[in-house]
């Protein structure tokens, strides 16, 4: 009786490598997805115990502690605030804003900033840190 021996090619895949590229895009999209966050201004906001979010659709109101006003990242003379809130609204007036006001700034500034929602009937809500 002869015996046959098994000489068939068996193809394989290196795969040690794929996992060093997995992790290099995991570590790239990372980085990519931080940079996309439409709240890049860097400011200390005030802390709250609600945990409620907003899912909708909204206008970013940032201040910093020397007193620049960005609208969605684009820096406005608080002179020409209103007028710009109410452009980047258009005909949308549910459209809410979120103002993000750093926690140490005084409390006139946060309430000269809301009477322009209240002379326009605008929604405005402020952003706080998770505590």
């Amino acid at each position: 009786m002869r015996i046959k021996r098994n000489r068939r090619f068996h193809a394989e895949v290196a795969s040690s490598a794929l996992s060093d590229i997995m992790f290099f895009l995991l570590l790239f999209f990372l980085i990519i997805s931080t940079l996309a966050n439409p709240n890049v201004i860097n400011l200390m906001l005030p802390k709250a115990e609600a945990k409620e979010t907003t899912n909708k659709q909204y206008i970013s109101l940032s201040v910093t502690e020397d007193k620049h006003y960005f609208v969605d990242k684009n820096e406005v003379p608080f002179d020409e605030l209103e007028a710009k809130l109410l452009e980047k609204l258009g005909t949308q007036k549910e459209q809410t804003i979120v103002v993000r006001i750093p926690y140490n700034l005084q409390v006139q500034d946060l309430v000269d900033l809301l009477q322009i929602g209240v002379r326009n009937k605008l929604k405005f809500v402020i952003a706080t840190a998770k505590s």
